[in-house]
């Protein structure tokens, strides 16, 4: 699998690396609702088997359950990858999940503790609000990172300025912005600063959280347990799900013809862009990994990604 650097790290990526978010499970209301442990475990398995060599999770996936199934598979593995994880996303004995900045020593303590490791390879700033607390949290990640603790420090969710605040602090590894065809918003300003500022772009969500995989139906989508936060994005719903659902469909032709998936398409598109250093994948079984990391070096002609915009142009 090709591998790029990510940016003023010493890390060389695999150019898909696996998202941890769905194998979290139910509990809060950022869930993708029920899931079977052991089939996350078989899914990281068959990612590293292919030659993915991280994963990305979060305290707030499944309320710690993602980053304890991730500790779980990869004890005793020989090859292990590198693991990457956030900070800034709390929750109270309901299950209520805020932001908070304050106490990003506490939960480092507490992810080291879950992902049974002594160091983070990248932490990340899982959302920057609240915003008055940025430049504090940044300063605290810092020095993290000097004593060891963490690896890299990364964002996400950044916007350029906010990059430009904290990076007078401490240099940004990364930003870790969601990216598709039907998230274009970081094209205007994020990439092309990244860019300029050698801070790498994981791309989350580049299928849309399942939305362009070709897989996707109005019925599935109705048949949703209340607990997955789908059933509730305005992408799932009228009027924008008839155009996504377009979208799918010519994803689904054009993979036709070099036998891939439409999400491998849609994948492609997002990496199209030099800017992306890689992109996120979710995958809840060890099916759904192999179905799109087998065709990780898939690339898009000319003809195709013109063939896209213009349709993309003509259903705004």
């Amino acid at each position: 699998m090709q591998k790029k650097r990510l940016g003023n790290s010493d890390m060389e990526i695999s150019t898909i690396g696996l998202g941890a978010w769905a194998i979290g499970g139910p509990g809060s209301k950022i869930s993708w609702g029920p899931q079977d442990d052991n089939d996350s475990i078989a899914a990281i398995h068959k990612a590293i088997d292919l030659g993915v060599n991280w994963i990305d999770t979060a305290p707030a996936y499944g309320l710690g359950h993602s980053e304890e199934v991730v500790a779980r598979a990869l004890k005793g593995h020989s090859n292990k990858p590198y693991v990457f994880t956030k900070c800034s996303l709390l929750w109270d004995e309901a299950g209520e999940i805020h932001n908070d900045l304050s106490q990003i020593r506490q939960e480092l303590e507490n992810s080291l503790r879950r992902l049974q490791t002594d160091t983070i390879d990248l932490y990340q700033m899982h959302w920057p609000k609240p915003e008055e607390q940025i430049s504090e949290a940044w300063s605290t990640m810092a020095k993290l990172q000097q004593e060891g603790k963490v690896r890299w420090i990364g964002v996400s969710n950044f916007s350029a300025a906010q990059m430009e605040l904290v990076g007078k602090i401490a240099p940004i590894t990364s930003n870790q912005p969601p990216y598709s065809m039907i998230n274009r918003a970081i094209e205007a300003e994020v990439l092309p600063y990244s860019a300029v500022h050698n801070i790498g772009t994981i791309a989350y969500a580049p299928m849309h959280s399942g939305l362009l995989t070709g897989a996707m139906t109005r019925e599935r989508i109705a048949a949703f347990p209340e607990d997955d936060f789908r059933k509730r994005a305005k992408n799932y719903q009228e009027p924008q799900i008839t155009r996504n659902l377009a979208i799918a469909d010519l994803l689904k032709q054009i993979g036709a013809g070099h036998n891939v998936p439409a999400g491998v398409v849609a994948i492609a598109w997002t990496q199209r862009n030099p800017a992306v250093t890689a992109s996120i994948v979710g995958g809840r079984n060890a099916q759904q990994v192999e179905q799109i990391v087998t065709h990780s070096g898939f690339r898009l002609s000319t003809d195709e990604l013109a063939q896209i915009d213009t349709f993309l142009a003509e259903h705004p």
